[in-house]
């Protein structure tokens, strides 16, 4: 007999309590189940291997449920960078909360972690239905946010003073941790306290998801960018557009934004190593040889590619991330030595819009998507389900355990369909 096995999600209690959803809602059991391998070649590896299929346990409303929403009182925080889609996320949070679920106190956290921190003299702000109402148009986060680890037992005795049952984390997988540490902690102490992380890094380079928010709208906002540069090295002689876009160890933005605009000649992301010249397939040499043929080139850049070119070391920022160094500045310089050498005049023009990007609203499609896991997590949260992030695989929002979605940052396989179809598209 083949065993299906759901990835565990960890619960606070039985849900005892009907839920006040119209009975005619598309309730989802904890047996609706999303098959992690997309095709069958998988599914028979997997059932040849250990006689087993993975799958994810499929997110949606309860028909029963944990908490009564009437005695609830929730808390939202963001963390980490900024990203396209906060906003939204907030809006997505409390509107459902409030006018769904009927919780009457929902709270937003100001400055991530920190504002769980007493000590820190932040204080939370209510939020609700007029609070909310039009920051869907605005960039950034109107709760703020802050990099750096707090500490966990003072987090949670702030969350018990406050009489918190759920608590909703947006951000990347240092805030995702915190979350899963927070999480850990509560059941520990056998809290009801719910601990629901929304996964947001505009690099897309979170585990066991298809896509985070903010992704798409960096792709499109990274469009007009790659379109002025293209303009700007065809009106010089050997013009070249240099493009510094985000993406940390991922190079999602960067291959994906080729991908949307043809205009970019070269890609170049942390998963693919290159030299810039010295061997018979380093960058440079290959650069030189287009512009003597097109007289002009655009190249895009992620800010994690060739980090292993420079020289000194790396810092590292409050959250523990190894902070890059300016691949961008170093590329366009080391092109200036080279070409000043080969006697050839070229003309660089370069740009950096990644802070740009980060502050913007996100677009329509990102807007749906970021509503759709709001809504989700708080189905989650109000069936006492805790240590999960809200996921999104094969079309379908999933639970997808915290710790095992950071356990790795998800990368692009050079050797896959991805990166395969942008050394085809460019030129």
């Amino acid at each position: 007999m083949i065993d299906v096995e759901t990835f565990p999600i960890k619960t606070v209690g039985e849900c005892k309590i009907s839920s006040p959803l119209d009975k005619t809602s598309p309730f989802v059991t904890d047996e609706s189940q999303i098959l992690y391998e997309h095709d069958i070649v998988g599914v028979k590896k997997g059932i040849e291997e250990n006689n087993k299929i993975y799958a994810f346990q499929k997110a949606g409303p309860r028909e029963k449920i944990f908490f009564d929403p009437s005695w609830c009182k929730a808390a939202i925080l963001t963390a980490g960078g900024i990203c396209p889609g906060l906003n939204n996320v907030i809006k997505g949070l409390t509107e459902t909360l409030k006018q769904v679920y009927g919780v009457p106190v929902v709270y937003g956290i100001p400055y991530g972690y920190a504002g769980l921190n007493p000590d820190l003299g932040y204080r939370p702000v209510i939020l609700d239905e007029l609070t909310v109402d039009g920051i869907h148009e605005q960039g950034g986060t109107i709760l703020g946010s802050s990099r750096g680890q707090q500490d966990t037992d003072l987090m949670l005795e702030t969350l018990m003073r406050m009489d918190i049952n759920m608590l909703f984390c947006i951000g990347g997988d240092g805030t995702l941790r915190a979350a899963h540490d927070l999480a850990m902690a509560a059941l520990k102490r056998d809290l009801n306290i719910c601990v629901i992380g929304i996964p947001k890094t505009i690099d897309n380079d979170i585990c066991y998801i298809d896509k985070t928010f903010g992704f798409e709208t960096a792709v499109y906002a990274t469009n007009p960018m790659i379109t002025v540069a293209h303009n700007e090295a065809k009106g010089a002689p050997n013009g070249v557009g240099l493009i510094h876009v985000m993406g940390r160890d991922s190079g999602f933005i960067a291959a994906y934004s080729s991908l949307a605009n043809p205009h970019i000649n070269y890609c170049l992301v942390p998963e693919v190593k290159f030299t810039l010249e010295g061997e018979p397939d380093s960058f440079f040499p290959i650069l030189h040889d287009r512009l003597k043929r097109r007289h002009h080139a655009v190249i895009i850049v992620a800010e994690g590619a060739g980090q292993e070119l420079m020289k000194g070391e790396r810092q590292v920022d409050k959250s523990g991330n190894l902070l890059n160094n300016n691949i961008g500045v170093f590329i366009r310089e080391k092109m200036k030595e080279y070409f000043k050498k080969q006697n050839f005049e070229i003309n660089i023009k370069y740009f950096d819009p990644t802070y740009l990007i980060r502050g913007i609203p996100a677009n329509g499609t990102d807007a749906v998507f970021c509503l759709l896991l709001a809504q989700n997590a708080v189905h989650a949260a109000m069936a006492g389900k805790t240590d999960l992030l809200i996921g999104h695989w094969s079309d379908v929002f999933t639970h997808v355990p915290i710790e095992m979605a950071t356990k790795q940052r998800k990368k692009i396989d050079p050797n896959g369909s991805l990166w395969r179809c942008v050394q085809m598209n460019i030129r």
